[in-house]
């Protein structure tokens, strides 16, 4: 999902699309973006000619470049101009306004409407540019009261005026700052080979700075920030003020409670590393235990919960969705069973969000990637480096990976964050 390359079957017939002359403007060489727009002519049967490449001449300066495209027939010439749209290049002659077709049914758009990315984008509409709201990848674009939004699938309703095509439509990729020092492992491609410590500085002060400026930082952990003990340092960092909000999953909140009360995670004691006798009723007592009280902040205000993530959360008034799934045991009171509005609760907190802490969780890492624009840090820490290719696949490219134990991180980063 999010990803712009499409192709189509060859066919044949030669010059009779075309040519339309485009421009793109940007790190063109170093983000591979020029590679890029030719090879997408190419592999969809299409022909260029380059009008002209200005190479920046500093490491801040954009290169540009002029070209013209044509194609065997206006189909495949229409698909390779959509596929550029997506990727930065924009056609020279005055497209005017976007094109508007109703919806004729709730929850549905036009067949030809265009499909959102999480890069930047802005439509022409009454002459005039319009920066396209909560832009986010794998949603279509409605047009409201003179303004422009991605609205999900399922929100639009009969009537609903939908970007169609790609005229108008321009989008601006995101391209890496390389002269500035505040992020700058973001240059680095995924490796388990540099140091923890000091890709853990890094991100401490990136912390430190969104911090400082009143952003906001949301974190995305899994079950396994408790099993790998991270669970209290990920409490620590919730305490001293740097997370805005946790989404996660009823498994994270079932055995970090598990921890708290029992002092195991899936039965397995955390300071001895060795099954406790029945620890594996460990995690259904501390369900029943939430249960019982009805709520975890409830729970917490009876004094049967005095440590964790949850319990941080719950004190420090910091806002928690847990999205419920099929595999759930119990679920916690709190999990939200209904996949609609758990989406739309983590949209919530996700906005304007600067930076997302994605701790050991694959599924809910990727459905937070779809959410949020390509500008939000991403900073996913798994043992597993594939899990970062995953996101980039699905579209987050911005995501870099620390691949480590998630554990040894948070600890790492609290230590790093409280000096």
């Amino acid at each position: 999902m999010g990803k712009p390359a499409k192709k189509a079957k060859a066919r044949g017939g030669s010059g009779s699309a075309g040519p339309r002359r485009l421009s793109a403007s940007g790190h063109l060489i170093d983000s591979g973006l020029m590679s890029r727009y030719l090879n997408v002519i190419v592999e969809n049967g299409g022909s260029y000619e380059l009008h002209r490449f200005d190479i920046g001449r500093t490491v801040g300066d954009f290169s540009t470049v002029e070209f013209s495209v044509s194609a065997p027939d206006p189909a495949r010439l229409d698909l390779i101009l959509e596929n550029l749209a997506v990727l930065g290049c924009h056609l020279q002659e005055e497209e005017g306004n976007v094109l508007l077709k109703p919806s004729e049914k709730d929850g549905t758009v036009p067949d030809d409407f265009y499909s959102t990315t999480n890069y930047r984008t802005r439509v022409r509409l009454d002459g005039g540019q319009h920066e396209v709201e909560n832009q986010r990848m794998d949603c279509c674009i409605v047009i409201k009261g003179g303004r422009a939004a991605c609205t999900k699938l399922r929100d639009v309703r009969r009537g609903d005026p939908v970007v169609c095509g790609h005229a108008g439509v321009q989008v601006f990729p995101l391209f890496k700052e390389r002269e500035k020092q505040d992020f700058v492992f973001m240059a680095s491609d995924v490796s388990s080979e540099k140091r923890v410590e000091i890709t853990v500085a890094e991100i401490a002060r990136l912390m430190r700075s969104i911090k400082k400026g009143g952003g906001r930082i949301v974190a995305v952990p899994g079950p396994v920030v408790v099993h790998t003990g991270g669970g209290q340092h990920l409490g620590r960092i919730v305490k001293a003020g740097y997370i805005d909000a946790v989404l996660a999953g009823n498994a994270l909140a079932v055995h970090d409670i598990e921890r708290a009360l029992y002092g195991t995670s899936l039965g397995v004691s955390l300071e001895t590393g060795i099954p406790v006798i029945e620890g594996h009723r460990n995690h259904m007592r501390a369900i029943n235990a939430i249960r019982r009280r009805g709520s975890i902040g409830q729970a917490v205000e009876q004094g049967d919960l005095a440590s964790g993530v949850m319990y941080e959360c719950v004190v420090n008034k910091v806002p928690f969705v847990l999205a419920g799934s099929i595999r759930d045991d119990g679920p916690m009171p709190d999990t939200i069973m209904d996949l609609a509005r758990a989406q739309d609760e983590y949209a919530r907190l996700l906005h304007k969000a600067e930076a997302v802490l994605m701790l050991g969780s694959m599924l809910h890492s990727i459905g937070v990637g779809n959410m949020i624009p390509a500008w939000v840090k991403t900073i996913c820490v798994d043992i597993n480096p594939a899990v970062v290719t995953k996101l980039s696949d699905r579209g987050s490219a911005q995501a870099i990976g620390v691949v480590t134990d998630v554990g040894l991180f948070l600890r790492l980063l609290a230590d790093d964050l409280a000096s």
